[in-house]
């Protein structure tokens, strides 16, 4: 009988799927592991939020761990797993080297919930009111995450189109990623039938607001889109929600001009089901929006830009509201969309076959399980293969190793 596998998740937060699209993504993948069979260990340097999930009442075995600290050797070699994924690269940085030193024959998995340098050149052109070039890709973020990459033995992509971006533009070799979006099951709606029009009002934008792309979205909602939207619909709402709301997101709230702070909903998709339109211009960000995947899953109708839209169709498929990215055409499109209830039922049907085209479990689980399997049987040819991450690791790891080390001992005085 073949041992039992096991996996160590070294995460960069708790994860929070009621907070955050990175927290579904998370626990997304920890069932995925559950239902292969494989035991699931979960560690971060973290401190609990007040939303994180608990792990232990699913059976998730969790520890809290020290940066820059040899504690982690020992207790990583007593786990011994199978595999370890690291949440972000940042993660990988700072463990890496350990696992690769203290147990070599682990499988290194790497998920980036989104580029980072992407999100970052995308954030850096929009604050210089520049447009985004593809030379901006070549950043400091992505010197590092590159390096992560190329560490690891094999890297969950949330998104074809930053896979794409790896293989062109950086020429990352293709065996080390696999294309995992997010997951849909028919069992996550929830809702015995979807709410009509007429039972649905007002407009809903929602995202975690310690994530500077929502933030953004919001800024540029009340100063530059609602204004316009509420002078074409007047008695119109919209309503604001988002874990982690601060002063400064309170100060937008405006009864009188119907912009709404609501703060964090206990139930992402009862709030969206209930709402019309969702509305969710991002300007900057990276990897799939969470956000316009839960509208689908309640048939809610969206307007976005085409850095919010990225990655969630493929070329042929219609979006499920519009993609708009200049303010005249946001505004009529949401305005056009809120009111006319035919064209509201033509996108708001177009959503389950998107959900089931592109984002089927079933599929996905496959592709990883099998990715996963053969990695474990052919891991020497795997890594021999990728002989520019063993250069790597002989070099940047060791700067990592000896910088975690002198960090550790001036701790100690």
């Amino acid at each position: 009988m073949p041992s039992p596998q096991s996996i160590l998740i070294l995460g960069s937060v708790w994860p929070e799927p009621k907070s955050s699209a990175a927290g579904t993504r998370m626990m997304q993948l920890i069932e995925f592991f559950q239902e292969q069979g494989v035991k699931v260990y979960f560690a971060c340097s973290a401190s609990n939020m007040e939303f994180s999930e608990d792990l232990a009442a699913l059976n998730i075995s969790k520890y809290s761990i020290k940066l820059n600290d040899s504690s982690f050797d020992s207790f990583l070699v007593k786990l011994n797993p199978t595999y370890v994924l690291f949440d972000r690269f940042m993660t990988e940085e700072q463990f890496g080297w350990r696992v690769a030193e203290h147990l070599p024959e682990a499988i290194r998995l790497l998920d980036t919930e989104d580029l980072h340098c992407l999100r970052f050149a995308r954030e850096q052109a929009l604050k210089a009111n520049e447009d985004f070039e593809i030379q901006a890709l070549y950043n400091i973020k992505a010197k590092r995450e590159i390096a992560s990459i190329l560490r690891c033995d094999l890297t969950l992509m949330i998104s074809k189109y930053e896979i794409n971006i790896l293989k062109d533009v950086f020429h990352v070799d293709s065996s080390l990623l696999v294309y995992v979006p997010f997951f849909y099951s028919y069992e996550q709606q929830g809702f015995n039938s979807f709410k009509s029009y007429n039972e649905r009002s007002d407009f809903i934008s929602i995202g975690n607001f310690f994530h500077p792309p929502n933030w953004d979205a919001v800024r540029y909602l009340k100063e530059s889109i609602w204004p316009a939207i509420r002078a074409k619909l007047p008695s119109a709402k919209l309503s604001v929600f988002g874990a982690y709301t601060s002063p400064k997101v309170e100060q937008l709230h405006n009864p009188k001009q119907g912009f709404l702070i609501k703060g964090r909903a206990d139930s992402a998709l009862e709030v969206i089901h209930d709402s019309r339109v969702m509305l969710a211009p991002l300007r900057f960000g990276a990897g799939l929006k969470g956000k316009l995947f839960d509208a689908m899953l309640c048939s809610t109708p969206s307007v976005t830009s085409s850095i919010g839209a990225e990655g969630m169709i493929v070329e042929g498929q219609q979006w499920p509201g519009f993609i708009e990215d200049e303010i005249d055409q946001f505004v009529d499109k949401a305005v056009e969309l809120y009111a006319d209830e035919p064209l509201w039922n033509n996108k708001s049907a177009l959503s389950n076959s998107i959900l089931k085209a592109n984002f089927d479990k079933d599929v996905h689980y496959q592709t990883l399980s099998s990715s996963m399997d053969k990695l474990k049987q052919n891991l020497k040819r795997h890594r021999d293969r990728n002989f520019l991450g063993q250069i790597l690791h002989h070099h940047t790891a060791g700067a990592y190793k000896y910088m975690s080390k002198w960090i550790e001992e001036k701790n100690k005085k």
